[in-house]
């Protein structure tokens, strides 16, 4: 008996020892542009698009493990996987798209956090600049330690958003049914908000991030089974978040046809849980969240260019040897903050639309992940397998149909 609690503590140690990509990059995607999305969603549509998310809490499990695989494998982030195997040309394609993508993820972040101090009737003037002035410290003087653990105590918040979702008392019956039954709505703001909910779950950062994030952590194959078994923990977890996110305020909003036009708006799902302090303590998770994004968005778009294009990177380098690697993160705080103090910008609008246009990007970015994945040359005897490729592939045709669906049906007047 002694000897079985041996092996379970020192398996149990090792587990907590790796922790943290496959947690941190799937709860990360509950960022300002989720709670927003999954809002939204809910709101306006009530539990029909529950189906999708299902769906994609598999695509999110098989995208993020096969990231940490390649990064455990091969020791190199996505960014220089491709420009070796690709070529220039790929590369600079790969992060154009990746580039567009974050930039607009991390507006979305900023967005939030002006939408949540509005909350308290504080201007973003305010609130933007102070924010990225911390964003910066924390990335610039913490230690790669004390960001991680930042990270994660940020993910904890997420709890409130199951509490609400019992006390709301919502049809957990048309829940069960709507999840297991396909519903498509042929209208522009059904297939936009679909595609901007599975670009907030699925995003093209993420894949870049975990597989840097394995490689900067020092972990390598050891590690691959406890790394596996985090990266699927980390896709429920945050989908669980997600699925109570859209019951509360379909619930709530859609159940009594309230629309999503602003930050009080959405706080009004949590009303059954806070009462009269709803507003306060949505302000509260909104500006967690998107201060979880605003962290790792800017980190991961540094990862993935000096990698792409071989230059220093990495939190133990200083300003003198990592000086395109602070630099990059700096300009991806500064010019995403600079964007959300445009006067009478919509914040809402913003986070949404990032979504989007992650949703749009993604599969580009995945298609190269599964060229490298499946190559047997990089790859060896961890290529992928069959239900693998099949549920990525799902994801990929599955994206680019509805984004086809969409642009052909507005260009003909459908809408």
């Amino acid at each position: 008996m002694k000897d079985f609690f041996r092996r379970y503590w020192v398996k149990a140690l090792f587990f907590f020892s790796v922790v943290g990509p496959g947690i941190i990059s799937a709860n990360a995607d509950n960022d300002a542009g989720g709670i927003t999305t999954y809002s939204v969603v809910g709101a306006h549509f009530g539990t029909k698009m529950l189906w999708v998310l299902l769906l994609i809490t598999f695509s999110l499990a098989i995208t993020q493990e096969m990231g940490v695989r390649i990064g455990l494998v091969t020791r190199q982030g996505l960014g220089g996987l491709i420009r070796e195997h690709f070529g220039v040309r790929w590369t600079a394609f790969a992060m154009l798209a990746l580039l567009v993508a974050n930039l607009g993820t991390i507006t979305a972040e900023f967005a939030g956090i002006a939408a949540s101090f509005s909350i308290f009737d504080i201007g973003k003037y305010w609130s933007v600049p102070l924010a990225a002035l911390s964003v910066w410290f924390v990335l610039y003087k913490g230690s790669f330690k004390t960001t991680q653990k930042i990270f994660l105590i940020f993910s904890a918040f997420y709890i409130v958003y199951i509490i609400n979702g019992f006390i709301v008392e919502p049809d957990f019956v048309q829940a069960a049914k709507d999840m297991v039954t396909p519903t498509i709505e042929w209208t522009a703001p059904f297939l936009l908000t679909m595609i901007a909910l599975i670009g907030t779950t699925i995003t093209p950062w993420g894949q870049f991030f975990i597989q840097s994030y394995v490689v900067d952590k020092g972990l390598n194959i050891k590690h691959y089974r406890a790394e596996k078994g985090e990266v699927f923990l980390g896709a429920f977890i945050t989908d669980i978040v997600s699925f109570f996110i859209i019951i509360s305020t379909a619930a709530t909003l859609y159940k009594h046809g309230v629309r999503i036009e602003n930050a009080a708006d959405a706080a009004l799902a949590l009303r059954p849980l806070a009462g009269d302090m709803a507003q306060y303590l949505f302000a509260f998770g909104l500006f967690s969240a998107s201060m979880l994004g605003a962290f790792i968005l800017p980190v991961a778009t540094a990862y993935a260019f000096c990698e792409a294009f071989g230059w220093e990177s990495g939190f133990n380098t200083t300003w003198e040897n990592g000086k395109t690697f602070y630099s990059i993160i700096l300009i991806a705080i500064i010019l995403p903050a600079l964007i959300v103090l445009i006067p009478k910008v919509s914040l809402i609008k913003i986070m949404v639309w990032s979504q989007d246009i992650n949703g749009i990007l993604l599969p580009f970015i995945l298609i190269f992940v599964m060229k490298i994945i499946n190559n047997k040359k990089i790859m060896g005897e961890h290529v992928n397998k069959l239900v693998g490729n099949i549920i990525s592939w799902a994801t990929i045709i599955g994206i680019i149909i509805a984004t086809i669906t969409l642009v052909v049906a507005s260009f003909a007047g459908v809408f």
